[in-house]
């Protein structure tokens, strides 16, 4: 999908903003690890297609707009994980814990992240990267992003960031009770694109790596049953970010 968010100028300069930072490397790693994925997990996304269908009618896909880099708008792709009868755009953007409008398979979809495994095809059309921000909602980012949270917008949005791991270990607690859109705005949004904020500025392929492999360490841990994580390593940073941008 076409179009822009206007952002803001620090975000409009984006390329020049990752100019010599591994950009050409980090592409070409994104284009092999998203074909690779793709390819490996084709008979995954096959069962779970036939899943959705069976669990709840309409389309396996679902398409949402979100924000890219430099403000540009994207068509990002994930599993259906809800009923297509109480579609997102007649309820809250954010999903709740326990949401009444998440079949029960696409529940385990999502707690497995097996949901998001179509943004592959995002990353291989550019989109996207393996690790980067978690792209935002237009609504979010027009009416709740502050100038610091902007930073995250000069590198491609990503599957896995810090912020990403923080919001799959620590988000459901922060969202029960009440609207599930403002917890998330004013309860975990800030300190999750403060955590953000942290990779852009630190962001190397290697950095990217130890984020792939804490993805799936934590991903991993919640399926065999385990409920607590640890803050993450960014946290003491992303915590004075967020001290100094409400002060």
């Amino acid at each position: 999908m076409n179009g822009t968010v206007e952002p803001r100028r620090e975000a409009r300069s984006a390329d020049s903003a990752t100019a010599g930072d591994g950009s050409v490397a980090r592409r070409l790693a994104d284009v092999l690890l998203a074909a690779a994925g793709l390819l490996v997990t084709a008979p995954l996304l096959a069962v779970a297609a036939v899943g959705i269908r069976l669990a709840s009618p309409g389309p396996v896909l679902y398409r949402a707009q979100r924000v890219a880099r430099g403000g540009r708008l994207f068509t990002m792709y994930k599993l259906r994980t809800m009923h297509t009868e109480a579609p997102s755009d007649r309820g809250p953007v954010i999903t709740a814990p326990r949401d009444a409008r998440v079949f029960p398979f696409g529940a385990w979809l999502r707690r497995s992240k097996i949901d998001e495994l179509p943004q592959l095809w995002n990353v291989l059309r550019g989109d996207m990267s393996i690790v980067g921000p978690r792209p935002e909602d237009p609504r979010i980012v027009r009416e709740h992003f502050r100038p610091l949270h902007f930073e995250t917008l000069h590198v491609r949005p990503g599957l896995a960031s810090p912020g990403s791991i923080y919001n799959y270990t620590h988000g459901e607690a922060l969202l029960a009770g009440g609207d599930p859109e403002a917890r998330y705005v004013e309860r975990l949004l800030p300190f999750k694109l403060a955590l953000d904020v942290v990779y852009v500025r630190r962001r190397s392929l290697g950095y990217d790596a130890s984020i792939i492999g804490r993805t799936c360490v934590v991903i991993l841990g919640s399926l065999v049953g385990r409920r607590r994580f640890p803050e993450p390593p960014e946290a003491p940073e992303a915590a004075r970010l967020v001290r100094e941008g409400t002060t």
